[in-house]
């Protein structure tokens, strides 16, 4: 049985159009691998649990009105810089003071965590990896059971992505002694590979001011404030 030319042609557009529908309905991908879970032991468990805090979505609790200026003074010098990533300016304003407000509640450098959130998501807040990693920083589903309240769809609220993030890449720095290296091999899943990591590094770059507007914070001997 032979179908018309113009039967055929209808017929190839329509499954293209679905194709293309199917796929921008779909969540976004990432190609960032994920975190391998390990076990804890109890006292660090209790520790990562009471850095991520309650079960509710957390919320910017500033130390003082110094720390509030200076994540706002951040967060204004690299407005422009993330403007096409997130064209709307208080979505683009909140997530970068966000940013910077769990870096320094976790004792990372903000830059550092622009440049994994850029590797691991291309600043998409639904990225999905093909192993399950979710959100901003590609948490892994586990961490939720491990050290939050069970509910894997909250790695997807921006603030509680980044909290979980930002707890775990400290948790990961402090296992390694402060090796960044392999603490983010760590954080991907590919601990001792250089790819990640050197990825990582030159996306950090990219994200930090010229005079480091006074928020560059050590990458290792910091603790999360509890």
């Amino acid at each position: 049985m032979f179908m018309s030319h113009r039967w055929t042609t209808s017929l190839t557009g329509a499954l293209a159009s679905l194709a293309l529908l199917a796929g921008l309905m779909a969540p976004a991908s990432s190609l960032a691998g994920g975190q391998i879970e390990e076990p804890l032991a109890d006292a660090v468990r209790t520790a990562l649990s009471a850095a991520v805090g309650s079960g509710t979505a957390p919320a910017l609790v500033f130390a003082d009105a110094g720390q509030r200026q200076q994540c706002e003074s951040w967060a204004f010098g690299l407005e422009a810089k993330l403007a096409k990533r997130k064209p709307e300016d208080l979505v683009r304003r909140e997530f970068l003071q966000t940013v910077c407000y769990e870096s320094k509640r976790a004792g990372l450098d903000p830059s550092l965590v622009m440049g994994l959130i850029q590797v691991e998501s291309g600043f998409r807040k639904y990225a999905i990896s093909p192993v399950g990693a979710r959100g901003y920083m590609q948490v892994m589903p586990f961490w939720s059971r491990t050290i939050g309240n069970g509910e894997a769809s909250s790695l997807f609220h921006m603030q509680t992505n980044l909290r979980f993030g930002c707890v775990i890449l400290r948790h990961y720095l402090d296992v390694e002694k402060g090796n960044l290296f392999m603490a983010l091999g760590r954080y991907n899943g590919s601990r001792g590979r250089p790819e990640y990591p050197n990825m990582v590094t030159a996306a950090r770059r990219a994200w930090q001011l010229p005079d480091g507007a006074g928020t560059q914070v050590a990458d290792a001997g910091a603790s999360p404030r509890r």
